[in-house]
C-alpha cells in the first residue's frame, strides 16, 4: 500500500500546474468531453507509467542497493528544484486531425515523455518491488490531478497560488529523497 499512497501522492501534488494539467484545459475548453478526455489521460497515463515502472525497476538491477539509494535521494532533491518552475503554457499544441479520444492519448503520452512524474515514476520503480503497484499509485495520482483540472477547472487554479502549490511539491520531494536516503520507506 505504501507503493501506491507514495507514487499517487507524489504525482498528484508534482501534477499541479504542471503542462498536463493545461493540456486538459485545453482539451476540455476545445471539446467539451471531460469524461472521455479524462479516459484518454488515463489510458495514457498507464501506457507511459507502466513503462516507466518497468524501465525503473530494470535499472535497479543493475546496481547495488546503496548506489540507487543514494541516486534516487538525489533526483527527488532535483525533482523538488524542477518542480518550481513551471512549464510554459505556450509549448502545448492542441492541434488534431484525429478523434478527441485518440487525440488526447497521443497528446498525453508525448506531454509525459521525460515529464518530472514520468521521471518521478521511474526512481519509486526502483525504490518499490512492485512496478504494478507503483504503476497504479502514480496513474491515481495523474487522474485525480487531471480530473481537478477538468472538472474543477480554470476557476480554481486561478484561485489557488500556484506557487505555494509547488512549494508543497517541492518539499515533498524533498521529504521523500531524505526518506529514501534515511531508508526510512
Amino acid at each position: 500500500m505504501d507503493a501506491i499512497f507514495n507514487s499517487g501522492l507524489l504525482v498528484f501534488f508534482g501534477e499541479m500546474g504542471d503542462k498536463t494539467q493545461l493540456l486538459s484545459l485545453i482539451l476540455v475548453a476545445r471539446y467539451k468531453k471531460p469524461w472521455l478526455i479524462l479516459l484518454g489521460v488515463l489510458i495514457a497515463t498507464l501506457a507511459n507509467h507502466a513503462l516507466a515502472a518497468v524501465v525503473g525497476q530494470h535499472v535497479a538491477s543493475y546496481f547495488s542497493p546503496d548506489t540507487i539509494r543514494w541516486t534516487l535521494g538525489i533526483s527527488f532533491f532535483v525533482f523538488a528544484i524542477w518542480i518550481l518552475f513551471p512549464d510554459k503554457e505556450g509549448e502545448i499544441k492542441s492541434n488534431s486531425h484525429f478523434g478527441i479520444l485518440l487525440t488526447t492519448i497521443i497528446s498525453f503520452f508525448i506531454a509525459e515523455m521525460g515529464d518530472k512524474t514520468q521521471l518521478a515514476t521511474i526512481a519509486l520503480a526502483a525504490t518499490y518491488s512492485s512496478v504494478l503497484l507503483v504503476t497504479v499509485g502514480s496513474t491515481l495520482g495523474m487522474i485525480a490531478s487531471n480530473a481537478f483540472a477538468i472538472f474543477v477547472g480554470e476557476r480554481a487554479l486561478r484561485r489557488i497560488p500556484m506557487q505555494t502549490v509547488r512549494v508543497i511539491s517541492s518539499t515533498l520531494f524533498v521529504l521523500f529523497g531524505l526518506a529514501i536516503i534515511f531508508e526510512i520507506f
